[in-house]
Protein backbone atom coordinates (compact mmCIF):
# COMPACT_ATOMS: atom_id res chain seq x y z
CA UNK A 1 0.00 0.00 0.00
CA UNK A 2 1.30 3.36 -1.01
CA UNK A 3 0.89 6.80 1.02
CA UNK A 4 -1.39 7.53 -0.71
CA UNK A 5 -4.27 4.84 -0.50
CA UNK A 6 -3.17 4.90 3.39
CA UNK A 7 -4.58 8.15 3.80
CA UNK A 8 -7.64 7.28 1.92
CA UNK A 9 -8.00 4.57 4.08
CA UNK A 10 -7.11 6.44 7.49
CA UNK A 11 -9.74 9.71 6.51
CA UNK A 12 -12.45 7.04 5.77
CA UNK A 13 -11.59 5.42 9.77
CA UNK A 14 -12.26 9.33 10.94
CA UNK A 15 -15.60 9.59 9.14
CA UNK A 16 -17.21 6.45 10.53
CA UNK A 17 -15.60 6.79 14.17
CA UNK A 18 -17.21 10.24 13.87
CA UNK A 19 -20.44 9.43 12.61
CA UNK A 20 -20.59 7.13 15.75
CA UNK A 21 -20.47 10.20 18.57
CA UNK A 22 -23.44 11.94 19.16
CA UNK A 23 -24.01 14.74 21.85
CA UNK A 24 -27.31 15.28 22.89
CA UNK A 25 -28.98 17.73 25.12
CA UNK A 26 -32.16 16.94 26.71
CA UNK A 27 -34.27 18.83 29.16
CA UNK A 28 -35.93 18.17 32.11
CA UNK A 29 -38.81 20.04 33.12
CA UNK A 30 -41.72 19.79 35.76
CA UNK A 31 -43.23 21.71 38.97
CA UNK A 32 -40.52 22.35 42.26
CA UNK A 33 -39.85 19.18 44.03
CA UNK A 34 -40.98 16.09 41.58
CA UNK A 35 -37.84 14.94 42.07
CA UNK A 36 -35.97 16.08 38.74
CA UNK A 37 -32.38 16.65 39.95
CA UNK A 38 -32.43 13.53 42.21
CA UNK A 39 -33.79 11.56 38.51
CA UNK A 40 -30.65 12.79 36.78
CA UNK A 41 -28.37 12.36 40.11
CA UNK A 42 -29.79 8.62 40.61
CA UNK A 43 -29.02 7.86 36.48
CA UNK A 44 -25.79 9.21 36.61
CA UNK A 45 -24.12 8.26 39.60
CA UNK A 46 -26.37 6.26 40.98
CA UNK A 47 -26.89 8.34 44.44
CA UNK A 48 -29.95 9.84 45.89
CA UNK A 49 -30.23 12.54 48.61
CA UNK A 50 -33.26 12.42 50.83
CA UNK A 51 -32.86 16.66 51.54
CA UNK A 52 -34.88 18.61 49.19
CA UNK A 53 -32.52 21.47 47.67
CA UNK A 54 -34.32 24.03 45.45
CA UNK A 55 -32.24 23.87 41.92
CA UNK A 56 -31.63 27.99 40.73
CA UNK A 57 -32.30 28.50 37.28
CA UNK A 58 -30.60 25.47 35.70
CA UNK A 59 -28.10 22.64 36.85
CA UNK A 60 -26.07 20.79 34.10
CA UNK A 61 -24.60 17.12 34.34
CA UNK A 62 -22.78 15.43 31.64
CA UNK A 63 -23.25 12.05 31.24
CA UNK A 64 -21.46 9.78 28.96
CA UNK A 65 -22.47 6.15 27.59
CA UNK A 66 -22.77 3.78 24.65
CA UNK A 67 -25.83 1.95 23.15
CA UNK A 68 -25.60 0.05 19.93
CA UNK A 69 -22.36 0.97 18.71
CA UNK A 70 -22.91 4.76 19.44
CA UNK A 71 -20.51 6.90 21.81
CA UNK A 72 -23.26 9.24 23.36
CA UNK A 73 -23.06 12.41 25.37
CA UNK A 74 -26.21 13.54 27.03
CA UNK A 75 -26.42 16.67 28.74
CA UNK A 76 -29.32 16.79 31.10
CA UNK A 77 -30.29 20.78 31.96
CA UNK A 78 -32.30 20.55 35.23
CA UNK A 79 -34.31 23.41 34.66
CA UNK A 80 -36.18 25.01 37.63
CA UNK A 81 -40.03 24.42 38.22
CA UNK A 82 -40.72 27.09 40.47
CA UNK A 83 -42.45 30.46 38.66
CA UNK A 84 -39.84 32.61 40.01
CA UNK A 85 -37.27 31.44 36.90
CA UNK A 86 -39.67 31.47 34.24
CA UNK A 87 -38.15 34.98 32.64
CA UNK A 88 -35.10 32.18 32.56
CA UNK A 89 -36.47 29.27 30.45
CA UNK A 90 -36.71 30.15 26.69
CA UNK A 91 -32.54 30.52 26.98
CA UNK A 92 -32.37 27.40 28.69
CA UNK A 93 -34.42 25.21 26.29
CA UNK A 94 -32.40 26.38 23.58
CA UNK A 95 -30.90 23.58 21.12
CA UNK A 96 -32.25 20.83 23.37
CA UNK A 97 -32.89 17.17 21.45
CA UNK A 98 -35.30 16.15 23.88
CA UNK A 99 -37.24 16.59 26.69
CA UNK A 100 -38.54 14.77 29.86
CA UNK A 101 -41.48 15.97 31.90
CA UNK A 102 -41.70 14.86 35.07
CA UNK A 103 -44.48 14.72 37.45
CA UNK A 104 -44.91 13.28 40.84
CA UNK A 105 -46.97 10.51 41.81
CA UNK A 106 -47.82 11.58 45.39
CA UNK A 107 -51.50 11.58 46.23
CA UNK A 108 -50.98 14.89 47.33
CA UNK A 109 -51.57 18.70 46.43
CA UNK A 110 -48.13 18.48 44.64
CA UNK A 111 -49.12 15.04 42.66
CA UNK A 112 -52.00 16.60 41.69
CA UNK A 113 -50.93 19.93 40.97
CA UNK A 114 -47.65 18.33 39.14
CA UNK A 115 -50.19 16.42 36.73
CA UNK A 116 -52.47 19.12 35.78
CA UNK A 117 -49.24 21.29 34.74
CA UNK A 118 -48.02 18.29 32.45
CA UNK A 119 -49.73 20.36 29.49
CA UNK A 120 -48.13 23.60 30.38
CA UNK A 121 -44.62 22.16 30.52
CA UNK A 122 -45.42 20.42 27.09
CA UNK A 123 -46.23 23.66 25.84
CA UNK A 124 -43.41 25.09 26.52
CA UNK A 125 -41.13 22.29 24.94
CA UNK A 126 -43.25 22.78 21.82
CA UNK A 127 -42.92 26.82 21.68
CA UNK A 128 -38.97 26.89 22.23
CA UNK A 129 -37.84 23.80 21.03
CA UNK A 130 -40.42 22.66 17.82
CA UNK A 131 -40.84 19.40 17.04
CA UNK A 132 -38.63 17.14 19.77
CA UNK A 133 -39.08 13.82 21.45
CA UNK A 134 -40.61 14.32 24.82
CA UNK A 135 -41.00 11.74 27.45
CA UNK A 136 -43.25 11.73 30.38
CA UNK A 137 -41.42 10.81 33.72
CA UNK A 138 -43.89 9.61 36.79
CA UNK A 139 -41.97 9.92 39.70
CA UNK A 140 -41.79 8.70 43.21
CA UNK A 141 -43.33 5.61 42.75
CA UNK A 142 -41.91 4.35 45.52
CA UNK A 143 -44.36 6.39 47.72
CA UNK A 144 -47.73 5.06 46.38
CA UNK A 145 -49.48 1.79 45.99
CA UNK A 146 -48.81 0.83 42.42
CA UNK A 147 -52.30 -1.16 41.62
CA UNK A 148 -53.48 2.52 42.37
CA UNK A 149 -52.68 4.42 39.54
CA UNK A 150 -54.50 5.62 37.16
CA UNK A 151 -52.81 4.06 33.83
CA UNK A 152 -55.37 4.71 31.45
CA UNK A 153 -55.93 8.39 32.39
CA UNK A 154 -51.89 8.57 32.02
CA UNK A 155 -51.90 6.98 28.92
CA UNK A 156 -54.61 9.30 27.61
CA UNK A 157 -52.47 12.08 28.18
CA UNK A 158 -49.54 10.97 26.10
CA UNK A 159 -51.52 9.56 23.28
CA UNK A 160 -53.42 13.58 23.36
CA UNK A 161 -50.26 15.16 23.87
CA UNK A 162 -47.60 12.53 21.38
CA UNK A 163 -45.31 11.98 23.93
CA UNK A 164 -42.71 9.11 23.11
CA UNK A 165 -43.76 7.57 26.41
CA UNK A 166 -44.19 7.50 29.72
CA UNK A 167 -42.39 5.79 32.47
CA UNK A 168 -43.16 5.23 36.02
CA UNK A 169 -39.68 5.77 38.12
CA UNK A 170 -38.31 6.38 41.36
CA UNK A 171 -35.43 8.53 41.85
CA UNK A 172 -34.84 7.03 45.34
CA UNK A 173 -35.09 3.13 44.31
CA UNK A 174 -33.78 3.98 40.53
CA UNK A 175 -37.10 1.68 39.71
CA UNK A 176 -37.82 2.39 35.84
CA UNK A 177 -34.86 4.73 34.64
CA UNK A 178 -32.62 2.85 32.85
CA UNK A 179 -35.31 1.35 30.60
CA UNK A 180 -36.85 5.00 30.51
CA UNK A 181 -33.78 7.05 29.60
CA UNK A 182 -32.31 4.25 27.23
CA UNK A 183 -35.98 4.53 25.43
CA UNK A 184 -35.21 8.34 24.73
CA UNK A 185 -32.05 7.95 23.52
CA UNK A 186 -32.90 5.35 21.13
CA UNK A 187 -35.89 7.89 20.09
CA UNK A 188 -33.33 10.60 19.53
CA UNK A 189 -30.70 8.41 17.91
CA UNK A 190 -33.50 7.32 15.42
Amino acid sequence: MNVKEFKIVNFSLEVESAKKKLKIKVTLIGDGSVGKTSLIQKFTQGTFQTDYIKTIGAQLTNYKTEIDGYRIELIFWDIAGQDDFHFLRPSFYRASKAAIIVYSLEENNLGKRSFEHITKWYQDVKQFCGEIPVALFANKVDLVNVESLDREKIQNLVKELNLVGYYVTSAKTGQGLDEAYNALIKKIRR
